[in-house]
């Protein structure tokens, strides 16, 4: 029974820390903020006055220090996020792609965060509005509702790498011009 609560209590400290957390570099990424179209709920427009257009989010990463009572994080310490991955789910778990929800996508960028940064990207891409299951959206008046998980790539200065997700909504439907 000792041995039990001994593993008990070994594996409750190991899963303590956050997936951000892990590795071996003494600093992580944290998203501050993530939004799209000014707001946290993102109506998406499938077509806007005749023309399909791709919708661009921003996200504000910060840089933190897993151990905050250690040393001041230098440059080695500093994040470079290159890549980025959108995907679209469902909450009734309708998620077959390019049927109930957008293909996923990669798209990338650079940006080295030191503090703070604040970086534009493409949440929607204007193909995924001309392909099934949004392109059907463009002459009824349905709606499709959905979370986008947007998971940011990159590495410290000493190549170690870092990964952070965010999610926000994203409805798409023929909303009026």
């Amino acid at each position: 029974m000792k041995r039990v609560g001994l593993c008990l209590l070994l594996l409750a400290s190991v899963s303590c820390g956050d997936r951000v957390r892990e590795g071996t570099g003494s600093s992580y990424l944290v998203i501050t903020q993530l939004t799209a179209g000014g707001g946290d709920d993102f109506r998406s427009d499938v077509i806007t006055d005749g023309t399909i257009l791709s919708d661009g989010a921003s996200v504000t990463f910060a840089l933190e220090a897993k151990d905050p009572g250690g040393p001041p994080l230098g440059p080695a310490n500093q994040i470079t996020v290159n890549r980025y991955r959108v995907r679209f789910i469902r909450s009734d778990g309708r998620n077959t792609e390019g049927v109930d929800v957008p293909y996923a996508f990669d798209g990338a960028f650079t940006r080295t965060v030191a503090d703070t940064a604040t970086v534009s990207f493409t949440l929607v891409r204007a193909q995924a509005k001309a392909e099934a299951p949004l392109a059907a959206l463009v002459n009824n008046l349905l709606v499709i509702s959905t979370i986008a998980e947007i998971t940011f790539y990159g590495h410290d200065q000493t190549g170690r790498e870092v990964l952070v997700t965010g999610q926000m909504s994203v409805h798409f439907a023929n909303w009026a011009d």
